[in-house]
């Protein structure tokens, strides 16, 4: 048998995030991209949770393997809303959207006060 000559190269994501942090326009541009992240891994998370690989999500939602994987990568794919509600439907979910009122100075989020 061949010996594999692959090594991994640990990653340290906090270091990496702490270093690039430091490089001009990143913290802008990481900030922009949260919320498409942070999309893809509730999606990847209610995948895992039902327990589905991405042939059996395609299969349920009518679509191809590579579909469902472009879905669920970080690329430039916009999924449609049609499309979100199929996955959505397919992992044993509902889509739910909401627009969060921006803060005027940052634009950004601002948290729901408590009621």
């Amino acid at each position: 048998m061949t010996e594999l000559k692959y090594k991994p190269v640990p990653h340290d994501h906090e270091t990496f995030l702490r270093d690039a942090r430091k490089r001009k326009g990143f913290s802008k541009a990481y900030e922009e991209l949260e919320e498409r992240h942070a999309l893809i891994r509730a999606m990847l998370s209610a995948r895992s949770n039902s327990g589905l690989t991405q042939e059996a999500v395609a299969e349920l939602m009518g679509t191809t393997k590579s579909s469902v994987s472009r879905l669920e990568s970080a690329g430039k794919h916009a999924p449609s809303l049609t499309t979100l509600q199929k996955y959505a439907k397919a992992v044993g979910c509902r889509l739910e959207i909401k627009l969060v009122p921006a803060n005027r100075k940052t634009g950004r989020a601002r948290k729901p006060s408590p009621r």
